[in-house]
């Protein structure tokens, strides 16, 4: 088995890579770094495997943070005074309780999707108990729900799901009828729980869900995190280099002039219009977001629906932009890039396309890929 050892400048690659294919969602780079570093403070090691390179019989699981990405209020933060904070993550937390309730050693970890955070939480918990990250998942972006997944559209149960909180209550859910229900459940476990909920679902064998993920998409990060550095470092326009790296294009370029976002049912909701500038001057551009930046459009038409990737980059400070952390006057651009083929199914995109935004219209790729 062919195994590659991640170094810190490969993982920093990876998870920029992640926070661009986040399309605003995905979790923030800063916590994902830091359980990259309580990983490395441990004298853990990173160790990436190819799907099919791992043995068929190993266990795998797929640990995550489901919630909000907008702050609670004082209010809202009031229900949960007094409550101690345990003392140690809550996906370690859910971890114990899985190895106990299954009585199973794991092999790797699966991430549930590409994202600053929710990617490094995979990697984070490989690393503590000395496993293995499958390179692969099961979105290739970072998405709202867990039925935007692939394990979703081939009819792979999520239950038992492990989940946990930063206050050290853990939830089993067992016999939960399919993945639209586990949305539901886990959806209401993080909103008593801070908006946050660390979980782990599709224990489960090789062997059993490698028809069912996107190969390949850890490797895709890295290569495009590292066509960002790159062109940071030679001060090269990082939309064009992310575009062209990603098989995408630059679709607008502007200045953020008004944003609004609310959280709701455990989603961080809103939207953010950007006015044109340069060859888009006198144009503008309006982004909806359900914690990901799910549909654009240009003048008030549509110009890009998911499944595509729209993918927000400060121009300024030179970084992907996360929702909801925007700032007005500050230069953008949209790179969209095109979906996962996975996601452009039948079943994908009756999931997760221009129905699930509202929208009485075909999927139409915005780019053309050969």
């Amino acid at each position: 088995m062919k195994v590659t050892e991640l170094s810190r400048q490969d993982i920093s690659d990876i998870l920029y890579g992640c926070a661009i294919l986040g399309t605003g969602g995905g979790g923030e780079l800063d916590e994902g770094f830091d359980y990259i570093d309580k990983a490395y403070a441990a004298g853990k090691s990173f160790k990436l495997v190819s799907i099919d390179e791992a043995p068929d019989n190993a266990k795998v699981c797929t640990p995550y943070m489901l919630g909000a990405l907008s702050p609670l209020s004082e209010e809202e933060e009031m229900q949960y005074k007094g409550l101690a904070q345990s003392n140690e993550p809550a996906i370690m937390t859910a971890y114990k309780r899985l190895t106990a309730y299954s009585g199973d050693d794991f092999f790797g970890t699966i991430c549930c999707e590409l994202g600053g955070s929710n990617t490094a939480i995979s990697f984070y918990l490989a690393a503590m108990f000395g496993g293995y990250i499958i390179d692969a998942d099961p979105a290739g972006r970072a998405v709202p729900e867990i039925t935007h997944s692939t394990y979703y559209f081939n009819s792979l149960d999520a239950a038992p799901i492990v989940t946990a909180n930063e206050f050290g209550e853990c939830f089993i859910c067992e016999n939960i009828k399919d993945d639209r229900r586990a949305e539901a459940v886990v959806r209401a476990l993080s909103m008593v729980s801070r908006n946050d909920i660390a979980a782990i679902d599709h224990a489960m064998a090789i062997s059993e869900l490698k028809h069912a993920v996107i190969k390949g998409t850890i490797s895709k990060a890295l290569a495009i995190g590292q066509a960002y550095r790159q062109a940071r470092e030679q001060s090269l326009d990082i939309a064009d280099e992310v575009a062209k790296h990603g098989k995408g294009e630059v679709r607008f370029r502007g200045t953020i002039s008004e944003f609004s976002f609310e959280t709701l049912d455990g989603f961080t909701l809103g939207q953010f219009v950007i006015q044109g500038i340069g060859e888009f001057e006198n144009q503008n551009y309006r982004v909806e977001v359900k914690n990901e930046n799910l549909v654009s459009y240009i003048d008030g038409e549509v110009d890009v629906t998911i499944p595509d990737l729209i993918c927000c980059l400060d121009m300024d400070v030179k970084v992907p932009v996360t929702n909801p952390n925007l700032v007005k006057g500050r230069q953008v651009a949209i790179v969209v890039l095109p979906a996962p083929k996975e996601f452009q199914t039948e079943r994908g995109i009756e999931a997760f396309g221009p129905k699930y935004v509202g929208l009485d219209m075909q999927y139409i790729p915005a780019i053309k890929v050969d």
